[in-house]
C-alpha cells in the first residue's frame, strides 16, 4: 500500500485514539476488570443460596468456555484488532447485518452490569464509615454519584492514567486477596463444617452458570483497548489470557474456603458473603475488610465503563449509532460516550433508589446482566467457530492457516455449543430462580435487538479497518 493510500483509509490523527498503553497497562486491567473480591461479595450468596456445594463445579463448568474464550481472543485481536472489538469481529467474519444485531447485545451486557457496581460501592463506602447504620436513600445516591463522578475522572483523562489509578486498587485488592486466603488457609479444619454436595439441584447449576458468566468476565477489556495498545497486534489478548486464569485461581483458592469455613444458611443470599466468612475466621475483624472490596468494586466500576464506552466510540466513528459517540476531546479520549453511558447509569440508580415501582422493575431488568454477558461471548465464540472454519475463504486477505488451529477450533465449537445451552436453558429455570417476569423482560430486549438492527439498516455502516501497527 502506498503512502497516499494509507492517508485515505487512515483516520485523520484528532479521531484516533492514543495508543499508549504498554503490556504491563494491559495485564493490570484485565486482571482487575475481573473484579475478584467485588464478584464474590456480590454473587457468592445468590450461588450458594442456588446451588449449594455444587457453586463449585458450576463454576468450573462455565470455566472452560470462557477459558478458551481468552485464546480466541488473543486470535482475533491478532487478524481485527479494533476499539469495537466483539461486534467488528462479527462485521468482518459474518456481515453487518449479524454485526448490528451483535452491536445491541453488546450495549445491553455491559450497561446492565454498571448499575449493580454502582450501587455496592456506595453500600460498601457507607458500611465502612458508619457501619451498622441503614442510610436513607439520597445519601445512598448521593454516595454513587460520588463514585460515578470519581469514576468518569480518569476516563476523560485517557487510558493511561486510568491504568495508572487501576494499579493502585489493584494492588488494595491483591493485597486483601492474599489476606482472605492466608487467614483462610490458617483457619482451615477449625470451623467443623461438613463438606456436604447431596443430589445436583441441576435447576441451580443452570442459573449459577448463567450468573457466573458476571465473575467470569471482564478480561476482555484488553481487546476493547487494542486502539490504545502501543503493539495492537501483540499486546491485546495476552492480558485476557493472564486474566482468565487469574480469575479462575482466585475462585478456586477463596470459594472452597469459603464454603468450608461458613454454614450454608449464613451465605446463602447473604449481601456480603465475603464479610460473612471474615466475621467467623477472624471475629475480631473490623469492618476494614471492606476495603478491599471496595477497591475491587470501584476499578469495576469505570473498567465496565470503559469496554462499554470504547465500542460506543467505535459505533459512533462508524455510524452505527449517532455519530457524536465517536468524538474525542483534546486528550484523544470518546468523552460523549462516557458522560452518556455513566449518567444514564446514574439516572437508572435514582430509579432504583428512590422510585419503588421503578426499582423493583430495574432490578428485575439488571438481573439479565450474567444472560446477555454470557450471550455476547456466545456470539463470539460462533465468530470465532466460522472464521477458523472458513476464514481463508472469506476473507482471502486474512493470512490464516486452518490446520494449525484445530484444537482452538474444537474449543470454539464447544464454548459455542455450552453457551448455547445454557442460555436456552436459562428460560426455563429463570421464572423460578430469579423472578416470574424475567423470561419476558429477557424476551423483550432480545426483540429490540432486532428492532435496532432494523432501524440501523440505511446507516452507512462502514467497518473501520485499524491498520494495528506498533508505535516505538
Amino acid at each position: 500500500m502506498t503512502a497516499t493510500q494509507e492517508d485515505q483509509v487512515a483516520p485523520p490523527p484528532e479521531r484516533r485514539l492514543l495508543q499508549a498503553l504498554h503490556l504491563g497497562d494491559l495485564v493490570p486491567l484485565s486482571v482487575s476488570s475481573v473484579g475478584p473480591l467485588f464478584s464474590v461479595a456480590a454473587t457468592g450468596g445468590v450461588m450458594v443460596a442456588q446451588a449449594g456445594w455444587w457453586t463449585l463445579p458450576a463454576i468450573g463448568v462455565l470455566a472452560v468456555p470462557f477459558i478458551v474464550s481468552s485464546f480466541v481472543f488473543r486470535l482475533l485481536n491478532r487478524h481485527f484488532p479494533h476499539s469495537g472489538a466483539s461486534y467488528h469481529w462479527s462485521a468482518r467474519i459474518i456481515g453487518r447485518k449479524a454485526s448490528r444485531y451483535q452491536a445491541w447485545i453488546l450495549i445491553v451486557a455491559y450497561f446492565l452490569s454498571i448499575p449493580p457496581i454502582a450501587i455496592p460501592a456506595s453500600s460498601y463506602t457507607l458500611a465502612l464509615l458508619v457501619p451498622g447504620h441503614h442510610e436513607p436513600p439520597l445519601v445512598a445516591f448521593s454516595v454513587t454519584a460520588f463514585w460515578v463522578v470519581f469514576a468518569a475522572v480518569p476516563l476523560l483523562l485517557g487510558a493511561r492514567p486510568t491504568a495508572r489509578l487501576t494499579k493502585v486498587f489493584f494492588a488494595v485488592e491483591m493485597l486483601g486477596l492474599v489476606a482472605f486466603a492466608v487467614v483462610g488457609v490458617a483457619s482451615l479444619g477449625r470451623r467443623g463444617v461438613p463438606v456436604h454436595f447431596g443430589p445436583p439441584p441441576w435447576g441451580g447449576i443452570l442459573v449459577v452458570c448463567v450468573v457466573a458468566a458476571t465473575i467470569l468476565d471482564g478480561w476482555e477489556i484488553d481487546s476493547y483497548a487494542s486502539e490504545e495498545s502501543r503493539k495492537p497486534r501483540e499486546h491485546p489478548g495476552v492480558g485476557g489470557v493472564i486474566g482468565a486464569f487469574g480469575a479462575l485461581g482466585f475462585y478456586a483458592v477463596l470459594y472452597p474456603l469459603m464454603l468450608s469455613e461458613t454454614p450454608l444458611s449464613a451465605l446463602s443470599n447473604s449481601v456480603d458473603p465475603l464479610a460473612v466468612w471474615a466475621s467467623r475466621v477472624v471475629p475480631s475483624a473490623p469492618s476494614i475488610v471492606l476495603l478491599p472490596i471496595l477497591a475491587s468494586t470501584a476499578g469495576g466500576l469505570w473498567l465496565t465503563t470503559f469496554i462499554l464506552t470504547r465500542a460506543l466510540y467505535a459505533m459512533g466513528r462508524e455510524n452505527l449509532v449517532p455519530s457524536g459517540f465517536g468524538r474525542l476531546n483534546r486528550r484523544q479520549v470518546p468523552h460523549v460516550a462516557i458522560i452518556t453511558t455513566l449518567g444514564a447509569a446514574l439516572a437508572v440508580v435514582a430509579g432504583q433508589l428512590f422510585a419503588r415501582s421503578l426499582g423493583a422493575f430495574f432490578n428485575l431488568v439488571l438481573s439479565g446482566a450474567g444472560f446477555f454477558l454470557l450471550a455476547e461471548f456466545f456470539l463470539d465464540s460462533l465468530t470465532a467457530t466460522i472464521f477458523l472454519s472458513y476464514g481463508h475463504r472469506r476473507l482471502p486477505d486474512v493470512a490464516l492457516q486452518p490446520h494449525s488451529h484445530r484444537w482452538l477450533l474444537a474449543g470454539a465449537v464447544f464454548s459455542t455449543g455450552v453457551m448455547g445451552a445454557l442460555l436456552v436453558g436459562f428460560f426455563v429455570v429463570g421464572p423460578h430462580a430469579v423472578g416470574s417476569g424475567i423470561d419476558w423482560v429477557l424476551a423483550a430486549l432480545l426483540a429490540l435487538g432486532v428492532v435496532f438492527a432494523w432501524a440501523t439498516r440505511r446507516r452507512s455502516f462502514e467497518p473501520h479497518v485499524f491498520e494495528g501497527r506498533s508505535v516505538p
